[in-house]
C-alpha cells in the first residue's frame, strides 16, 4: 500500500462515524484523512429532495464534523450546482491537499453511479486510487441471488436467501475507528474550526428529530427493549406509538442497517427466526428495505422513471389536477387519507400503513400516475429514500415487482375503520372532525350534522373507482399483449 499523500473520505448518504465501511478503510490507509461533503442544490431539486431532509442533513453534518474532529479528521463542506461539477471540485482538492486515495461508500441509483464513474475517470487521469465499498445494506446488493445467479424479483424467496446469506456471514456493526495521524495540512484545517454548512437549498425545520449520536442510539435501544416485542401487533395502528421512527436516520446514513440488526440480535437472539414474532416482523421490514435497494442496483430503469413491469406503461392515468391537489392537501373527504396527508405536510413523516393507504387511494381510487405521488412524497418526507419510496409506490400502484395485484384495491373507509377504529389518529390531524361521533368518524358525510362541518364530502365513489381502476389495468395488459 502506498502510504504517501493524504486520503480523502467522501461522505454522501452515510453521515456517521460508527459502522462506516469507507471511513474504516480510509483510517486504515496509514495516511492523514480529510473528509468531504458536497451539497448539490440543483441536483436535490431535480431529485425532489425535501427541504426538511436538507435541514436534517445540515444539522447532522455539524454533529459529524465534531465527531470527525475527535478522530483528527477535518470535514470540508462545499456546495456546487449538481453532480457534473463534482469531478472538477475533487480534482482541485486532490491537487491542493496532495490526495493519493479517495474512499467512499457505494450508492446504487443511476445518477449517483454515473457521477461516481465520472469522478473515477478524473482520478484515474491523475493516478489517484478510488475505492468504492458497499455499505448501504447489511448484505451488499448482488450477494443475494437465485440459483441461476439472477436477482430475485419476488420478496419471499429473496428473504429466505437473504437469511441464508446473513447466517453465513453474520455481519456485525463496527465501532468508530481510532484517531488517525495528524499531518500539518490536516492540523491546519482542524485549527480553522469552520462549522459552516453553506446550503442555499430551501429548508424546513427538522428540530423534532434529534441528530446527536447518543439520542439516535438511545432511540434504537429504546425501540428494541420496549416496543419490538409487540411490533407485529401495534405497527399498523397510527394512533399507537408502535413503530421505530428510525427511517430518517437510515435514509441519510446516520444509522446503518447493520447497527439496527446487531442491536435487535443482542436484545432478541432468536430474531432471525419467525417464531420471535415481534422481532422477526421488524427484521422483515429491514429486509424489505434491502430488497428494494438490491432491485435498484440490479435494474437501472427503476432510477429512470420507469415501471418495473413494462406493460403498466400502457395504463391510461387520469389527468386530474384538482383531484391531485385535494389528495396533496388532505381534502379528499376520506378521513384516514386526509389525516395521513396532513401529518406528512406538518411533520415530514407518515406512518407506514398510512403510506400504503394513501398510495392506493391516489393510484386506484383517483387513477393518477404513481409518479406524481412518488414525487410528492420525496419532496416532503424527512426519510425520503429513493429505493424505498419508489419500491413502495410501485407496490401500491401494482406496477412493481412482487406488487399488490391490480385487482386488490384498498377500501380507504374500511382501512380507517380497521386501523383507527375510534378515530383517535384522525382527530389529531383533522380538527374539523373532533366532535363527530365515533360511528361516523370514517364517514362524516353520512352524519346528521355533516352540514355543520367545514370538511369536504368524498371526491370519488370508491366502488365505482375500484371497478374503473381494475378495467384500466385489464385494458393496459391486453394492449401490451397485442403489441408483443
Amino acid at each position: 500500500m502506498n502510504n504517501k499523500g493524504t486520503s480523502l473520505l467522501w461522505f454522501r448518504a452515510d453521515l456517521r462515524t460508527v459502522d462506516n465501511t469507507a471511513l474504516r478503510h480510509a483510517c486504515l490507509s496509514g495516511r492523514p484523512v480529510i473528509a468531504l461533503y458536497v451539497a448539490t442544490p440543483m441536483q436535490w431539486h431535480q431529485h425532489d429532495v425535501a427541504p426538511i431532509q436538507v435541514d436534517f442533513i445540515q444539522r447532522r453534518l455539524l454533529v459529524l464534523q465534531q465527531q470527525l474532529r475527535e478522530l483528527n479528521i477535518p470535514l470540508l463542506i462545499f456546495e456546487v450546482g449538481d453532480y457534473r461539477s463534482i469531478p472538477e471540485l475533487i480534482t482541485k482538492l486532490v491537487q491542493q491537499y496532495q490526495i493519493s486515495h479517495v474512499f467512499c461508500n457505494k450508492q446504487d441509483e443511476w445518477n449517483e453511479q454515473q457521477r461516481d464513474h465520472d469522478v473515477g475517470l478524473a482520478l484515474a487521469n491523475m493516478q489517484v486510487e478510488f475505492s468504492i465499498v458497499d455499505d448501504s445494506c447489511a448484505i451488499a446488493p448482488g450477494r443475494v441471488k437465485t440459483k441461476q445467479g439472477e436477482p430475485f424479483k419476488v420478496f419471499t424467496p429473496f428473504r429466505r436467501e437473504w437469511l441464508n446469506v446473513y447466517h453465513s456471514l453474520l455481519p456485525e456493526a463496527q465501532p468508530a475507528p481510532q484517531a488517525v495521524v495528524v499531518h500539518p495540512v490536516t492540523a491546519s484545517l482542524l485549527d480553522q474550526d469552520d462549522r459552516s454548512t453553506p446550503f442555499t437549498y430551501p429548508k424546513k425545520d427538522s428540530v423534532l428529530w434529534p441528530v446527536e449520536e447518543d439520542a439516535i442510539r438511545q432511540r434504537l435501544e429504546a425501540f428494541c427493549s420496549e416496543k419490538v416485542q409487540l411490533y407485529h401487533q401495534h405497527r399498523d395502528f397510527p394512533a399507537i406509538d408502535g413503530t421505530s421512527c428510525l427511517s430518517p436516520y437510515l435514509a441519510i446514513g446516520a444509522l446503518s442497517a447493520r447497527q439496527c440488526i446487531s442491536m435487535l440480535r443482542s436484545s432478541f437472539p432468536l430474531c432471525l427466526e419467525p417464531s420471535d414474532q415481534g422481532a422477526f416482523c421488524w427484521l422483515n421490514e429491514l429486509i424489505w428495505r434491502e430488497f428494494y435497494r438490491h432491485l435498484t442496483e440490479a435494474y437501472g430503469k427503476l432510477s429512470r422513471n420507469q415501471p418495473f413491469h413494462a406493460w403498466t406503461s400502457k395504463i391510461r392515468w387520469r389527468d386530474a389536477d384538482e383531484d391531485l391537489k385535494c389528495w396533496q392537501q388532505g381534502q379528499t373527504g376520506f378521513p384516514i387519507v386526509d389525516a395521513a396527508m396532513r401529518q406528512l405536510l406538518a411533520t415530514g413523516w407518515m406512518h407506514n400503513r398510512l403510506r400504503m393507504i394513501v398510495a392506493s387511494f391516489l393510484t386506484k381510487d383517483l387513477l393518477i400516475d404513481w409518479r406524481a405521488g412518488e414525487q410528492w412524497f420525496m419532496s416532503h418526507l424527512i426519510d425520503g429514500d429513493f429505493a424505498s419510496n419508489n419500491g413502495g409506490w410501485q407496490w401500491a400502484a401494482s406496477t412493481g415487482t412482487d406488487a399488490q395485484p391490480y385487482f386488490r384495491v384498498f377500501n380507504p373507509t374500511l382501512q380507517g375503520q380497521r386501523f383507527d377504529p375510534t378515530g383517535d389518529f384522525i382527530r389529531i390531524w383533522i380538527k374539523e372532525l373532533k366532535d363527530v361521533p365515533n360511528k361516523y368518524i370514517h364517514t362524516p358525510h353520512l352524519w346528521d350534522g355533516a352540514n355543520t362541518l367545514d370538511y369536504p364530502r368524498p371526491i370519488v365513489d370508491h366502488k365505482l373507482a375500484r371497478l374503473l381502476a381494475i378495467e384500466s389495468f385489464k385494458q393496459a395488459k391486453a394492449l401490451a399483449q397485442e403489441n408483443i
